[in-house]
């Protein structure tokens, strides 16, 4: 079957989706009117009563499914993105203006920059798209700070491809009327009545049998745009844009993870898994990267690290896995067959000269402002009026902050261990000599609830007493299964914590101390610069303090050196 055949059977459907809802809504007044007309009857009035009630509340049902499906096109307001005038980025706008007119579409009517690494258009057309209407573009500022300009250009003709004539009219219609049925099944799964979900059953059926069988259109499109990006940008620009998205998306959600929620408390951090983008700074609520540079620092970033440095962020994630309904073919399937078509020496005999690449983002003026303006749109109010610090700032009060919440279990640890050793030493002191009623009893209390914390110093010597595996380890906090093991292998399992607890405890001590210094590392992770003295001995004097046998010497012998302050790399 040709594209042509297989878009008007598309079409056939999508039209048989409204005109199933409305020979469901004929079939229900027909029966209303012979059970008023024909049937009715004084004896079984209540049941007659009791069906018309039914098939109203399905005509309702019906009704807002047929609603939300003609209102699928209509675009809603914009509320998280920032809305840019051709007046204020000329550039960025000739670009635009010049991907349209090489897909023979009109360039839209309205651009608006998010914070995502995604682009798209989305156009309120009527009739599922065979009247054209008011049209927006999309566009990541994050997605900018990755790409070429050349790799722009082809994502944004392949965008426009999207929305273009291609093969025939009813191929955008279809996929127009995909995002359509999609937003009528959620109509009716958002319904409150049991009568929108029985409804919903027939309209899902059909929905799904739709995408079913549209599926092949969909991809057709989808490699068309792609095919449309490699003739007008350039084939090793296109399939170039394709290797860096998924790139860039990792990147992104690494750099808002493990930079731009940098302020926020742990606990919160970790309820909250990881959070990307703004809702991440909404759940730290404690301080915010300095003006621009929530979202704005991701080029720093991009700037720090290689191409194999950002892949490696990437390494280890599994791909989206397809599902029967996905309109896009896998990445690798669409990059091959981009390879497949002619060098862009083939096309263009002077595109061997090499140029420097220009960055998309130089296609804007005053960036910085910009991405201002999107925190503006985007931050909830709550969290843009928390107090901004420097990179320098947050780094060192995330360091504080992780080493405490390493340090914090051991110290309680070793302090109620302590508590029980005191205690027994008071047991113990209850003499009776000579068969006497003589009592001595030793009066020094216990150490209370609420005592400060041992200190480093404190936990060493609890070491030293033996008192590390025959009391500490015990206390530690640890899953309900690993509190079964014993031996060797409950040391091994908890030795880390214990490892990390002493780490965090001498991080706190050089921080405050002022010998450790904040270091941002783009290219790595964030985290503290320590004197050279305590960077190449403190992993050996760690490991000998957690031995099966304890020795806390080597580490008391960094703790008594003089070192030198730190100097941030």
């Amino acid at each position: 079957m040709t594209f042509r055949l297989r878009a008007m059977r598309a079409f056939a459907l999508l039209v048989g989706f409204f005109l199933m809802g409305v020979v469901l809504l004929a079939a229900m007044a027909v029966l209303d009117w012979l059970v008023v007309t024909k049937l009715y009857s004084a004896r079984a009035a209540w049941a007659e009563g009791g069906l018309l009630t039914v098939t109203f509340l399905l005509a309702m049902a019906i009704l807002r499914g047929m609603f939300a499906f003609l209102r699928a096109g209509r675009l809603p307001p914009v509320t998280d993105a920032v809305a840019v005038v051709p007046e204020d980025q000329p550039e960025l706008w000739e670009q635009i203006r010049a991907a349209a007119e090489a897909t023979g579409q009109r360039p839209p009517d309205q651009l608006y920059l998010v914070a995502e690494v995604n682009a798209g258009v989305a156009e309120q057309s009527r009739w599922l798209g065979l009247l054209p209407g008011r049209r927006r573009m999309f566009l990541g500022l994050p997605l900018l700070a990755g790409l070429t300009a050349a790799q722009l250009r082809a994502v944004l003709v392949h965008e426009f491809g999207h929305v273009s004539n291609l093969d025939t009219r009813l191929g955008a219609v279809t996929m127009r009327g995909r995002t359509a049925l999609i937003h009528t099944v959620e109509a009716f799964r958002d319904g409150s009545t049991h009568f929108h979900y029985l409804i919903g059953v027939l309209y899902v059926g059909y929905a799904r049998m739709f995408l079913r069988t549209t599926q092949s259109v969909a991809r057709h499109q989808e490699l068309a745009a792609d095919r449309m990006a490699a003739r007008h940008a350039g084939r090793d620009a296109t399939a170039s844009a394709l290797r860096a998205l998924p790139v860039l998306m990792s990147a992104y959600a690494h750099y808002l993870e493990t930079y731009a929620s940098m302020g926020g408390s742990q606990e919160q951090e970790e309820g909250a898994g990881g959070a990307a983008g703004a809702g991440g700074a909404e759940a730290a609520g404690q301080a915010l990267p300095p003006v621009g540079e929530v979202y704005g620092g991701f080029r720093r970033l991009l700037a720090a690290r290689t191409g194999e440095g950002l892949t490696a962020l990437a390494a280890g994630q599994r791909p989206p896995r397809p599902h029967p309904y996905d309109s896009h073919p896998p990445l690798a399937e669409r990059i091959a067959l981009i390879e497949e078509l002619p060098t862009d020496a083939d096309l263009d005999p002077h595109s061997h000269t090499r140029h420097q690449p220009t960055p998309a983002l130089a296609l804007l003026r005053d960036a910085d402002h910009l991405f201002a303006a999107l925190e503006a749109q985007t931050l909830p109010p709550m969290v843009a009026q928390l107090p901004r610090k420097s990179w320098d700032e947050l780094t060192m009060a995330r360091a504080i902050a992780d080493a405490e919440g390493w340090s914090r279990p051991l110290q309680v640890a070793v302090a109620r261990t302590l508590r029980s050793t005191e205690q027994k030493a008071e047991q113990t002191t209850e003499q009776k000599t000579d068969g006497t009623a003589t009592v001595r009893r030793d009066t020094t209390p216990s150490a209370p609830a609420n005592s400060p914390l041992p200190g480093l110093e404190e936990i060493l010597d609890a070491f030293d007493r033996g008192l590390l595996w025959m009391e500490v380890a015990d206390r530690m906090p640890k899953p309900y299964q690993a509190a079964r093991l014993i031996g060797p292998s409950a040391r091994n399992f908890i030795r880390p914590r214990i490892f990390d607890g002493l780490a965090g405890l001498i991080h706190l001590r050089l921080a405050e101390s002022g010998q450790a210094q904040p270091d941002i590392a783009w290219s790595g992770r964030p985290g503290l610069v320590l004197p050279d003295s305590w960077e190449k001995g403190m992993d050996d004097a760690l490991d000998a303090a957690v031995a099966d046998t304890p020795d806390t010497t080597p580490l008391r012998a960094l703790l008594a050196a003089p070192h030198p302050l730190a100097k941030a790399t």
